[in-house]
């Protein structure tokens, strides 16, 4: 392998405990969205590869829950192990395949190391309670009953991911599943398959057992939707667009499986009037363009108090020029391309409406006359109109359009103008009027003086409405993929 890339430059299927080609003979291109070339070509399942895979995930459901605790943490401990040693290898191939600077992609490795460290501690902590069973009047006898609950697998689980996060987020379904005794089939994105598939090298040699962890290459219209469809699949996890999971909900639903939706968000950046503007433009400019705005959870819509607003607005376009744009791999990038050259159109499109709108562009707002690479630069937009598209629409792109407002009650009223609600910060000095704000914007979570952008992989994360559907994190994500039941014990019989 060559960064790696496998021998030859194609991707293999990992299906029961077997690397195979696509049964259909089918392959496609993986670009580098820097250079716009091809650095590989990614195996395309067939449906009958998608239900192979479940099967073999279901096969092995009794086998794999009954496998110890103290076992199972041992396996995932030693792929974060392998993952570690494996770190730049992993950060090169993330850059490579997604576009994400290499300063980044060495960031993910890390953590998603650590995801694996967090659900193996987990499992220690997976249990049930107990109940007083004399409390309860009815049934009659419970002076001596003892009752308990335990948590056990669901069975077998559906791992989606997506492009932005190729390694650490598909880490957040597979880790917890494993842990909580679930075989998985792992369905990452086409646009980075040999950082999935790499992933899952490292899993079978740190001792997952064949057909516990299966991994299949696919468009979402075929192959999705033979995982999500097979009865044997008990629930799918999943990160993307409120569209899809929409789709993937009620398609799921038909047959009573579970879901766990991590999808869109239009995360707004609330600026008070008395916030320290040093403090709160930096940490836009991180919210707003870091890995190029292309994170659910980026600062889509900033939000400002009027008397404040041109300060604000010119300090951010200030800081947006100077970042520079460049390829992934360069050490000095700050912020590199978009996944495609369709990404990069969008951009353009976003921009050319708000324009017309009244919008000013402050800095960037032009596709670079550069050949080679889906490159757009940082982009300030002032005075955006809250009917523009890109306040109303997800641009997953370097963008940020800044909208002002007049008391709180108007910041809430713009702030919860959308279907979404994944995240959202409010910077000010004033801790009583952040803490308002923080109850009353309908989001996952509220980030008082911190970006839209912080997560912690431990603790619970998701959003509501249009945004989310269940939890991640370890301890809820395991909790989402576990079943309870209720076990009473008669001690009265002698």
């Amino acid at each position: 392998m060559t960064d790696g890339i496998p021998s030859g430059g194609r991707g293999a299927l990992l299906i029961d405990g077997a690397w195979r080609a696509p049964s259909g003979g089918s392959y496609a291109p993986v670009v580098d969205p820097s250079t716009g070339r091809p650095i590989g070509e990614a195996p395309v399942a067939s449906a009958g590869d998608a239900r192979a895979a479940i099967d073999a995930a279901a096969d092995r459901e009794e086998s794999w829950g009954r496998t110890p605790g103290h076992a199972r943490a041992r396996i995932l401990r030693a792929a974060a192990d392998r993952l570690r040693a494996d770190r730049e290898t992993m950060a090169r191939l993330i850059a490579t395949e997604v576009g994400k600077p290499i300063t980044d992609a060495r960031v993910e490795v890390d953590r998603a190391a650590e995801v694996y460290v967090l659900a193996a501690e987990e499992i220690r902590h997976l249990g049930g309670e107990s109940f007083p069973a004399d409390a309860y009047e009815r049934p009659a006898g419970n002076e001596a009953r003892y009752l308990f609950t335990v948590r056990e697998p669901i069975g077998a689980v559906v791992a989606i991911g997506p492009f932005n996060f190729p390694l650490n987020l598909l880490s957040h379904k597979i880790a917890p599943a494993l842990a909580a005794g679930n075989p998985v089939v792992a369905k990452p994105t086409s646009a980075a398959p040999f950082t999935a598939l790499r992933l899952a090298e490292h899993l079978v040699a740190a001792g997952v057992p064949a057909g516990v962890l299966n991994v299949v290459v696919g468009p979402g219209g075929t192959v999705g939707n033979a995982l999500v469809d097979h009865p044997k699949t008990r629930l799918v996890t999943f990160t993307g667009s409120t569209e899809v999971g929409k789709g993937i909900a009620e398609r799921a639903g038909r047959r009573a499986a579970r879901v766990i939706l991590e999808m869109g968000g239009l995360d707004p950046f609330v600026v008070l009037d008395d916030a320290p503007l040093d403090v709160a433009v930096a940490a836009a400019t991180r919210g707003a363009f870091g890995y190029s705005g292309q994170v659910c959870t980026a600062s889509k819509r900033f939000l400002v108090q009027a008397s404040i607003a041109d300060d604000f607005a010119r300090s951010l376009a200030q800081r947006a020029r100077s970042l520079k744009v460049g390829p992934a791999l360069d050490e000095t990038t700050q912020v590199g391309p978009l996944i495609d050259p369709a990404a990069v159109d969008r951009m353009e499109a976003l921009v050319a409406e708000a324009r017309g709108r009244s919008a000013r562009v402050l800095a960037g707002g032009e596709r670079p006359t550069t050949t080679g690479g889906s490159f757009y630069p940082p982009t300030v937009l002032d005075t955006v109109p809250e009917d523009a598209r890109v306040v109303r629409e997800e641009p997953f792109g370097p963008i940020a359009p800044v909208v002002r407002f007049g008391d709180l009650d108007d910041a809430v009223r713009i702030a919860n103008g959308t279907p979404y609600g994944l995240q959202a910060a409010v910077y000010t000095r004033d801790l009583a009027r952040g803490f308002s704000l923080a109850r009353r914007i309908r989001a996952g979570g509220v980030h008082l003086n911190d970006p839209t952008t912080l997560r912690w992989d431990a603790l619970p994360f998701g959003g509501v409405r249009d945004s989310g559907l269940g939890r991640e994190g370890l301890r809820y994500a395991m909790q989402e993929m576990t079943e309870v039941k209720l076990i009473s014990v008669n001690f009265g019989l002698a």
